[in-house]
């Protein structure tokens, strides 16, 4: 095997200075970057979209549960399946306790193309407790580009979208590498239009968007919070 090199520990010491060095480049870089998407334009939903879940039909506006800010993952399922996406199942092993999303006004939901039924053993299976919906009935993930009518299959991925009353807005989209790091409450509020609602957060005023104290103000322990 190829493993690092043995060196005493000022060796040791003068080369981790040059990799963090590199390491708060490439967080400067990150912010940077995600203060560009948060930037980014976008698109009013004119569509209805009909999903299934534990309570019947639904549509998009309600997978939002009242909050702001809605997280779509495109869990790849398809109609004729019986088991999801292995990749896909582990993506969504790493999600914590929503509540501290919930806390951001920021919703959390899973989508499939399978039917709600064949989704319920699987979910049971896995042990997981995220809002879960089936899009079979419409042409959600089709439309947002993480399915084909032509039989290329599905893609996973994630697409971030907002309300204003009742409108909702697309935000952003995401698949392929872009979701490597994924899965932290800071990283999924990262690919969001109102961020981690951190007074430092460009453009300046989002923080406060919520009305609500700032972002790092507001963690508690997950069972503390007021929904």
């Amino acid at each position: 095997m190829g493993l690092p090199d043995v060196v005493t520990r000022e060796e040791w010491l003068g080369a981790r200075q040059e990799l963090l060095a590199r390491e708060e480049a490439a967080i400067r870089a990150r912010d940077e970057l995600n203060a560009r998407r948060r930037a980014l334009p976008m698109v009013e939903i004119e569509r209805l979209y009909v999903f299934e879940g534990p309570d019947g039909k639904t549509e998009l506006l309600d997978l939002f549960e009242g909050r702001s800010q809605l997280i779509v993952y495109h869990f790849m399922f398809g109609p004729d399946q019986d088991a999801g996406c292995p990749d896909c199942s582990a993506f969504l092993d790493q999600i914590g306790h929503l509540a501290h999303l919930r806390a951001r006004g920021t919703e959390f939901a899973a989508v499939s193309r399978a039917p709600f039924t064949r989704l319920l053993p699987f979910k049971a299976r896995m042990g997981w407790t995220v809002p879960w919906y089936s899009s079979c009935a419409s042409d959600f993930s089709l439309d947002f580009g993480f399915s084909s009518d032509e039989g290329g299959g599905d893609l996973p991925g994630i697409s971030c979208f907002l309300r204003d009353g009742d409108r909702v807005y697309h935000t952003y989209s995401a698949t392929g590498r872009a979701l490597d790091g994924v899965g932290s409450i800071a990283s999924l509020l990262d690919l969001t239009a109102l961020g981690r609602q951190e007074e430092w957060e460009e453009p300046r005023g989002r923080a406060s968007a919520l009305g609500t104290p700032a972002g790092s103000a507001r963690v508690r322990y997950h069972d503390e919070y007021l929904d």
